[in-house]
């Protein structure tokens, strides 16, 4: 792989081994073509969006999840499920709606006659969230209680019914969207829930270019015929690759410093922070910065991360982690500019 030191490297967390030996840099090499291939792919069906589609990947590989945000018509929906078609995995759509249930979700219990026995008994019945890829559309949707049925599949990969646990198939990645305009009737994430989304991804509209492509396509015959690109195993093998990526000392303390940087009245937080923040980011922000800055770094041909990875995705993995209170809402100011403010300082 082109770029890669083999010489002496930053001294590693104690998560992380320094890969040396040739096997894992010939993985490496494997997986920047793999993710070529797999654009070149994705981009005969999306115009555009290459940066969503990096951040993307680079959550699927850190074993974190998604939450998208944009308007209706941006494909969002098409990208997710083109994603998974290129990836030969499961795909599962859930259209969360308020009269959605838990157990539309994880699935439930039926009772039915045994036939070589003659008698009842009840039967799991494995819902849409057994599947490699889940669609969560515009989870706002719907009430608490079936948003949380999320919760323990995105966070341990399993599902609890009827006192039963079943472990979800690897891999596992949730991609939620919601809808920044239409809020009536919605029910906004709890903080707990958002903090299971390694990123918080806003699509914008395409520029005028990439719409007349958009509208070119769309309106013709053309039918994309897509190549399978990589499949669960090899996603595994690369997810496994990318936890052996050696952080340097200086590179973590960053990430750490940056976080910790955005919770109010502690030390050394800068006085906008402490003045237009009532919450910020806890412990995961720090981890989702350095495990993110670990698979760019590898997707770019580094072996190992660098200060300016950790700034590049401190927006989407710091955007829902910081609440804003009632004088930055006065003044106009979003997270953004309190997470664009901090890295420029």
């Amino acid at each position: 792989m082109a770029n890669i030191s083999t010489g002496t490297t930053p001294r590693a967390t104690s998560a992380s081994t320094p890969a040396t030996n040739g096997r894992e840099l010939e993985a490496a090499s494997d997986l920047v073509q793999k993710f070529r291939a797999l654009k070149q792919e994705v981009a005969k069906v999306i115009i555009g969006q290459e940066a969503v589609i990096d951040q993307l990947m680079i959550a699927l590989l850190a074993r974190g999840h998604c939450l998208l945000v944009g308007v209706p018509g941006l494909a969002k929906t098409l990208l997710i499920r083109t994603i998974s078609d290129v990836l030969h995995l499961s795909f599962s759509r859930i259209q969360f709606t308020p009269d959605l249930m838990p157990t539309d979700i994880t699935g439930t219990e039926i009772l039915e006659q045994n036939v070589s026995t003659g008698g009842k008994e009840f039967r799991f019945i494995r819902g849409p969230v057994f599947a490699n890829i889940i669609l969560a559309d515009e989870i706002n949707r719907t009430p608490p209680k079936t948003q949380a049925a999320l919760l323990e599949a995105m966070q341990e990969h399993r599902v609890t019914a009827a006192n039963t646990t079943y472990t979800l198939s690897e891999p596992f990645f949730v991609l939620a969207t919601q809808n920044p305009i239409e809020q009536e009737g919605t029910y906004p994430l709890p903080e707990a829930q958002l903090d299971r989304f390694m990123f918080n991804l806003w699509l914008d509209y395409p520029s005028e270019q990439e719409e007349i492509e958009i509208v070119r396509t769309t309106t013709s015959d053309y039918a994309a015929a897509l190549s399978k690109v990589m499949d669960a195993k090899e996603i595994i093998a690369f997810q496994d690759l990318v936890r052996t990526v050696p952080v340097a000392e200086n590179v973590i303390s960053y990430a750490v410093r940056l976080a910790g940087r955005t919770r109010p009245k502690r030390p050394g937080t800068p006085d906008f922070i402490s003045k237009y923040v009532s919450y910020g980011a806890g412990p995961r922000a720090s981890q989702y910065l350095v495990l993110g800055a670990k698979v760019r770094s590898v997707l770019n041909g580094r072996y190992t991360p660098s200060i300016e990875d950790v700034r590049t995705l401190a927006l989407p993995v710091l955007r829902h982690r910081i609440i804003t209170n009632f004088n930055a809402e006065a003044e106009g100011l979003s997270s953004v500019e309190m997470i664009e403010r901090l890295i420029a300082e």
